[in-house]
Order: C-alpha cells, then sequence, then structure tokens
C-alpha cells in the first residue's frame, strides 16, 4: 500500500515519522507532502484555537520578546500571557520598535476581545506610547524585570522546540511555525492557573480528550 501521511514538516516545528519506520507498513510519504500539508492546515489549526480563546483571557497580561534567528539575522517574538499562564498572543517581527509593539497589541486585543487592566513588560522604550495608543491610558503599565519573570519562563516551550531546529530560512514559515506551536502548546495544556496541581491520570484523560479535538479541527479544515 502507498500513500502519502500528511505530516508536519520539522522546519515547522512538529515530529516527523522516519520514512524508514513508515515503509515497514507500508506506508510511503515524502518531504514534499509533509511541506505541503503544513504550509494549508497549520494556519488552519491555528486559527480554530484563536477562535477558542476569544473573551477567556484574564486582564492582567505579562509581555515579553525573545530571540528567533531566521535566515542569519535575529527576529523578535513578541509573546503574552495573563496572570494564570493562559496564552494572550504570539506576534513575530523583523523589528523591536514602536511599530511593532503597537502591531502586537492590537493583534492580541483582537484575538482575545479583552481589554486590559494591566500589562507587565520589561521596560523597552516602545512600551508605554504603544500600550496607551493600543490599549488606552487607563490600563496601568508596570515596569519590573522581576515580576515580568513569569513570562520570561513561559518562552521555555518555544526555546526548547527552537533551538534543535537551528533556527529557520524563511520568516513566513517562522511565524506560521511560532502561531501554531504557542497555540497546540496552550490548549493542551492541562493546568488553568500557574503552580497548579493536576494528577497524573487527570492530565491523561485531558490530553486525549484535546488530540481528539484537535484531530477534529484538522479533520474539518
Amino acid at each position: 500500500m502507498e500513500m502519502h501521511l500528511p505530516l508536519v514538516h520539522r522546519e515547522c516545528g512538529w515530529t516527523s515519522i522516519h520514512p524508514a519506520l513508515t515503509l515497514i507498513r507500508g506506508i510511503v510519504f515524502t518531504h514534499e507532502a509533509v511541506r505541503d500539508w503544513e504550509a494549508r492546515l497549520a494556519p488552519l489549526l491555528a486559527e480554530g484555537l484563536r477562535q477558542r480563546r476569544a473573551g477567556k483571557a484574564g486582564r492582567c497580561w505579562y509581555v515579553d520578546e525573545t530571540y528567533l534567528k531566521i535566515a542569519g539575522e535575529w527576529c523578535y517574538l513578541y509573546r503574552a500571557i495573563d496572570r494564570d499562564g493562559n496564552l494572550v498572543d504570539v506576534y513575530l517581527s523583523e523589528t523591536r520598535d514602536m511599530a511593532a509593539a503597537k502591531a502586537f497589541f492590537r493583534s492580541a486585543k483582537a484575538v482575545t476581545r479583552v481589554e486590559p487592566q494591566q500589562v507587565t513588560t520589561d521596560g523597552h522604550t516602545s512600551y508605554p506610547k504603544a500600550i496607551a495608543g493600543e490599549l488606552g491610558t487607563d490600563v496601568d503599565h508596570r515596569t519590573s524585570q522581576y515580576k515580568n519573570n513569569v513570562i520570561e519562563q513561559n518562552h521555555r516551550g518555544i526555546k526548547g522546540r527552537y533551538r534543535p531546529m537551528r533556527g529557520f530560512k524563511i520568516f513566513k514559515a517562522a511565524h506560521r511555525f511560532c502561531r501554531a506551536f504557542d497555540e497546540v502548546r496552550n490548549f493542551l495544556r492541562p493546568t488553568s492557573y500557574i503552580n497548579q496541581n493536576v494528577s497524573l491520570a487527570r492530565q491523561r484523560v485531558l490530553h486525549v480528550e484535546r488530540v481528539a479535538a484537535l484531530r477534529d479541527l484538522i479533520s474539518v479544515a
């Protein structure tokens, strides 16, 4: 039997099955099939998860940027979570400036449909005007590296997956990966708030249920 197995390509951050292992079972797939599937379905999967998050984010946001190398150049990944550790938004930018910060907050507000009461950042000079311009002047903007440790620690997820990949070659593929990865990671997260204890049995149940939901999203797409 010959078939093309629609798996996501390694370049975009998802684990693919080695061709030799599937060949034993009579299944043949190509890297082109993997790339085509990822390019077409990963954005649809991410968008489906983003729509599910509307109105669910908290009103205290922690915002920070981390670095990713694309085609040999450093780019900036803006990320935010709420007080409970739930994803607010992800935005990849080639620059770290006022325009990028404003674009990030516009995106975060659009996907969450939430107006935050408080935003904590590391104090970069672009944030005060960007927050005031996009989120409103009534938002309490805190600048504290210590209080922002929560989002800096949260970068470990994307960093842990990105480092073995040795960077990206295309900005569009990097943007697609970052959004899909964080959306799926957030959706599969078994806890509702930071430091919550969930039994292994409950974690397994939640994981099975949510993987099934992801499969349904892909099937619809």
